[in-house]
């Protein structure tokens, strides 16, 4: 397994296992510096979906499944988690795709 899929793997789990933790005061920050580590790996055409992704989630749909009894809220704190992690993944990518029009011979993530 490559770098890349281990660091989007353990992303994922955090936000599923914070969701269940309550009142820890570190799961923003290790949500987000998961994020931006996601987000160095992302190239070329997956930049732009994990951008819809994180706009999706954060405007709401991350509720979208709230209303199902019994796991419900469960799936919402999931769902909210990742998208905290795409948002910052999407920070990264914006950042990296900056870099690469602004310095001269920095490869694209193409």
């Amino acid at each position: 397994m490559s770098l890349d899929k281990i660091v989007w793997a353990v992303a994922a789990l955090a936000a599923i296992v914070l969701a269940f933790v309550s009142n820890f005061e570190w799961a923003g920050l290790i949500l987000a510096l998961l994020g931006l580590a996601s987000g160095f790996f992302i190239k070329g055409d997956h930049r732009r979906a994990v951008i819809l992704a994180a706009i999706f989630l954060v405007a709401g749909g991350a509720g979208a499944l709230g209303s199902i009894p019994a796991v419900g809220e469960y799936l919402t704190a999931i769902f909210t988690n990742y998208g905290a992690v795409l948002s910052a993944a999407s920070l990264m990518v914006i950042v990296m795709a900056t870099a690469e029009r602004m310095i001269p011979g920095m490869p694209s993530g193409e």
